[in-house]
């Protein structure tokens, strides 16, 4: 019977000892696995963003209080010029920011040339080209992405741009004068 137990115990050990041998390839293939479904649930987010699929996608994809940064966290004078800036939660700030886009611009380019997923987190960076339907100018711009997925669903999505870029595509006159250094005199820009 002792010696049942201990080939028994014997046996458990080396069962336990493969596992652990294992556990760092199989705890790779999770991560691995973890990325490429944040990955995927981001990138099925955004080739549904058109007006009429990107309310269905916001509510598949995004969490019920999920947060969505655009281009900064509170800049109330920022959002004047695009009313869906700052920071917004659950999965109607996702939408309703895209379907505001589409009011203020036609997307003419789209281009993702990279993307990082690291388990949660998801990195995606590119450019776009719009152009502003009230005052038909092009913009062209960098954007870069940062999300968290858990569970399918995004938690978190801050987007980025070149914001100075993308209001001045409204802009229809004026100028500013700038000082930007003890240094240095100053200078307008936007002149007309």
């Amino acid at each position: 019977m002792i010696t049942s137990k201990i080939k028994s115990l014997a046996g458990a050990m080396t069962l336990i000892a493969c596992v652990l041998a294992a556990n760092p390839a199989a705890a790779q293939a999770t991560g691995e696995a973890q990325s490429a479904a944040s990955l995927a649930v981001v990138m099925e987010f955004l080739a549904n963003t058109a007006p009429d699929k990107v309310e269905a996608a916001a509510q598949k994809l995004a969490a019920p209080d999920a947060t969505y940064v655009s281009l900064n966290f509170d800049n109330p004078e920022l959002r004047k010029i695009m009313p869906w800036t700052g920071t917004n939660k659950g999965p109607k700030a996702f939408s309703s920011l895209f379907l505001k886009v589409s009011d203020y611009w036609k997307i003419e380019d789209f281009s993702i040339t990279t993307k990082i997923a690291s388990g949660e987190d998801v990195a995606i960076f590119g450019k776009f080209t719009y152009r502003s339907v009230a005052a038909n100018h092009v913009v062209t711009s960098p954007f870069s992405i940062h999300a968290k997925v858990h569970n399918g669903k995004m938690t978190y999505f801050q987007f980025m741009e070149d914001t100075y870029a993308t209001a001045a595509s409204f802009r229809q006159s004026g100028s500013w004068t700038l000082k930007t250094s003890t240094n240095a005199a100053p200078f307008r820009v936007g002149a007309d």
